[in-house]
């Protein structure tokens, strides 16, 4: 099992500090990030958590998942990696058009 977490559901109030802090009382957080927007810095109300350990990770999630943060029930669930080929939009160039 993986330590890397994904949080979502989360409130715009929450950044990286306080999401740090919440999922701190299940072990040792190597990491925490909640993803912004890149043009206006506004949270995108999800986040990851990496975990120290797989079974720190699966006590966070135990903890979490379902509870309300700032009145938002939060989802809390073991990361999966994205997969190829659904990302974004983004301009694609099929050759030169005229």
């Amino acid at each position: 099992m993986s330590s890397k977490l994904y949080v979502g559901n989360l409130p715009y109030s929450v950044n990286d500090d306080s999401l740090r802090h919440n999922f701190s009382e299940f072990g040792a957080v190597a990491s925490a990030k909640v993803m912004t927007d890149r043009d206006s810095g506004r949270s995108k109300g999800f986040g990851f958590v990496e975990m120290g350990s797989a079974d720190e990770a699966q006590a966070a999630i135990d903890g979490l998942n379902g509870q309300s943060v700032d009145g938002r029930k939060i989802v809390v669930n073991i990361s999966r990696p994205k997969e190829a080929g659904t990302g974004g939009g983004g301009y694609r160039s099929n050759g030169p058009r005229y």
